[in-house]
């Protein structure tokens, strides 16, 4: 039976163009399709773990506009609590221009609006939902120092702390060891570590800087290349599953959403890996975000294959 969670992040309209390249400055394009799309990492995490059979919380702040009600009826879709979605009277919801291209890469501006607004208070008027939640997976794509007051209120209370250190920004010395485990990709172990990843070994090297800061365990991501685990009884690099690349958007949130899924069921760490791949492997073949997030029904299809 899988745990509750708590997931605290950011809700977005996602504003989606495909086209043939990313524009240069000064070039004009024609999309060949345009999409809407409920987005934001948070609310994309909350809908992957929901879909993969997580019984999940959401924690978000959206303003009182069509674009925050479209959000809401997504969650609600797919089965999030989303009592603890707060509105913000005085701010826009938040809002992403998604770029992709034929070979399914994104390019992405955000627009946070009222994502910045979800404040310290918030989190005290949702205590009662952390509380009841055995994981928490937070992002960067709200206030930083509302994360840092997640860290600081929930870490005494025993939670397993995900964090998904994206977007990229640093981190302060003492959050390390409030983490039970951290999730960058290649980019983001880079710009916290400075250690630049091009194989195993120096996957391995970067995770010994998170672990010697106080993590209790790391992923890093290694798009087509899979993922790699580090903590201090094993490592290990599970290979990324061949597939036809749609649309990569989101696709580390589904990743991150089914690892809290997995660890809620106390798999152990391959198992909790390879589930995550295979999530993140299924939303890459689909257009969107939210959209392409996959249901656990997919994922037992795979398995039986």
């Amino acid at each position: 039976m899988s745990k509750k969670i708590a997931v605290i992040g950011s809700t977005n309209l996602d504003l989606v163009f495909q086209t043939k390249h990313f524009p240069k400055p000064g070039e004009t394009l024609k999309s060949k399709k345009f999409d809407t799309f409920s987005g934001g990492k948070g609310s994309n995490q909350a809908i992957a773990a929901s879909r993969l059979g997580g019984d999940v919380f959401f924690i978000s702040k959206i303003g009182n506009d069509d674009f925050g009600q479209k959000s809401l009826d997504a969650l609600k879709h797919s089965k999030v609590n989303s009592d603890y979605v707060f509105k913000d009277k005085n701010t826009a919801s938040g809002v992403a221009v998604i770029l992709i291209n034929e070979k399914g890469e994104n390019s992405i501006i955000i627009s946070p609006g009222a994502n910045d607004c979800l404040s310290i208070e918030d989190i005290d008027a949702s205590i009662i939902v952390i509380n009841n939640s055995s994981i928490v997976l937070i992002q960067l794509e709200i206030a930083f120092k509302t994360v840092k007051y997640v860290l600081k209120s929930v870490n005494h209370l025993e939670k397993k702390i995900i964090l998904n250190p994206a977007p990229m920004h640093p981190l302060e010395d003492w959050m390390y060891s409030k983490i039970y485990l951290i999730t960058p990709n290649e980019s983001e172990s880079e710009s916290l570590t400075g250690i630049k990843i091009n194989d195993v070994e120096t996957a391995s090297q970067a995770a010994d800087y998170f672990l010697n800061k106080g993590v209790k365990n790391v992923v890093i991501t290694l798009g087509a290349k899979g993922a790699f685990f580090k903590n201090k009884e094993e490592e290990f690099l599970i290979p990324a599953k061949k597939v036809k690349v749609v649309d990569t958007t989101g696709a580390g949130d589904v990743f991150n959403g089914a690892l809290a899924v997995a660890l809620g069921e106390l798999k152990n760490w391959k198992e909790i890996i390879e589930f995550a791949i295979i999530a993140s492997t299924i939303s890459v073949g689909k257009l969107g975000a939210q959209s392409a997030a996959p249901y656990r029904s997919e994922i037992k299809k795979i398995n039986k294959e």
